[in-house]
């Protein structure tokens, strides 16, 4: 009897990620230049985010209902498709259309629904895989996630420092390749199920358990703590440090996406020889004392440190939950994952509105909003001790 090559699933999983990172990281590099080709006022340019992650948080709530009836692999494929044509969308429609941000909003909203149905599938995918060191495969196939958002950030700075920004249409071509090459892997590799069809927990079920209420509070903590210093190194680093916009980019969210890699490959190597909730404990400190001095030093080189620093504190805090959750409700189910996905999208979105909000009525003060900012890792460390504690006795 032939064995199935997992491998090959674990490759598609990992093009996944990477996919999710273009959707989410691409386009916000051509705001400015939608807003000058196109004159889209900024008001609405602000609009295509929010978009995005309101797309991804409805595709969250159907996944939760409705995949296990329709099928892993027509789900995934159709996430792939979804990425492809949005990508190639957003580089016909605008001129096709005759309202070109009615094209771009289109296009959002389809590669968004590909992203959407990538952040919940790929964990279950993986999860159901017969690998032996279940956590740190996790760990690493999240890495993918912060390779891919490095990568889109400096190929797409190299590409227009070469060719221009005017030809980023033929960069959206380009990504929208890798997901459309991914589609075959997808449609070929082997794929499992978490848990046999009719026996998995439907939502009522895991929403009755205490211990599941504390995952999704551990997932809202990650995504506020994550995004909130994410969406805001390049500001912090531009308003609070002085740097220049270009340097900022790359001091700021792209050294942090790099740090976080790091952090997930480290767990996702050494993983088997590391206790999970140590790890996230004591990451969760290293996030609290980054905000800190992000919000407290006066030097510009601590506060630049604690910035990038932060990526790795923030790295393990995602796939942790996951994989913690995961060993907690075997029978979660898809379900399970796209609940904390929502929580973890949820989180996302809170997280730098309130840095944002408390920095516009501090006179514009970045450093206050990211020192409320600390509250998310803080609750996060109160969250894991009490599910700690709730497990033990259990």
């Amino acid at each position: 009897m032939v064995m199935p090559n997992y491998r090959k699933t674990k490759i598609a999983c990992y093009l996944g990620l990477i996919t999710q990172a273009i959707t989410a990281n691409f386009v916000p590099l051509l705001f400015l230049t939608f807003h000058s080709n196109y004159h889209i006022p900024l008001g609405n340019i602000a609009l295509i985010s929010t978009c995005f992650f309101s797309t991804q948080l409805l595709v969250d709530l159907f996944c939760a209902k409705f995949v296990d009836k329709i099928g892993y692999r027509i789900c995934i494929v159709a996430s792939e498709i979804c990425s492809a044509a949005g990508l190639a969308g957003l580089a016909l429609l605008p001129d096709l259309l005759p309202n070109p941000f009615g094209g771009i909003l289109f296009s959002v909203i389809v590669y968004a629904t590909g992203s959407g149905l990538i952040e919940v599938l790929c964990s279950p995918i993986i999860e159901a895989c017969p690998f032996e060191r279940k956590e740190a495969t996790m760990s690493l196939l999240h890495s993918f996630y912060c390779w891919g958002a490095v990568g889109t950030i400096l190929i797409s700075t190299l590409f227009f420092a070469v060719f221009g920004t005017d030809s980023w249409k033929w960069l959206a071509l380009l990504w929208a390749l890798i997901p459309a090459v991914n589609i075959y892997n997808f449609a070929t590799c082997p794929i499992e199920y978490l848990v046999d069809e009719g026996e998995s927990m439907d939502i009522r079920s895991l929403l009755q358990r205490p211990l599941f209420w504390l995952a999704v509070c551990l997932m809202v903590c990650s995504g506020a703590s994550e995004l909130a210093m994410a969406q805001w190194a390049s500001a912090y680093a531009e308003a609070a440090l002085g740097l220049s916009k270009t340097v900022g980019d790359l001091a700021g969210p792209c050294m942090f996406a790099i740090t976080m890699g790091i952090s997930r490959v480290i767990f996702g190597r050494y993983g088997d020889r590391i206790e999970l909730t140590r790890f996230m404990t004591g990451s969760g400190i290293l996030c609290v004392i980054c905000y800190l001095l992000v919000s407290l030093s006066a030097n510009p080189l601590p506060g630049l440190i604690g910035c990038i620093v932060c990526g790795f504190s923030v790295g393990i805090m995602w796939p942790g939950t996951i994989s913690i959750s995961s060993r907690e409700f075997p029978a979660g189910g898809t379900t399970m994952f796209a609940l904390l996905a929502m929580a973890g999208d949820l989180g996302g979105s809170i997280g730098p509105g309130v840095v944002g909000q408390v920095t516009q009525h501090t006179g514009d003060n970045i450093r206050a909003g990211m020192g409320v900012g600390l509250i998310f890792p803080a609750a996060l460390l109160l969250a894991l001790f009490i599910f700690s504690r709730k497990r033990g006795k259990k």
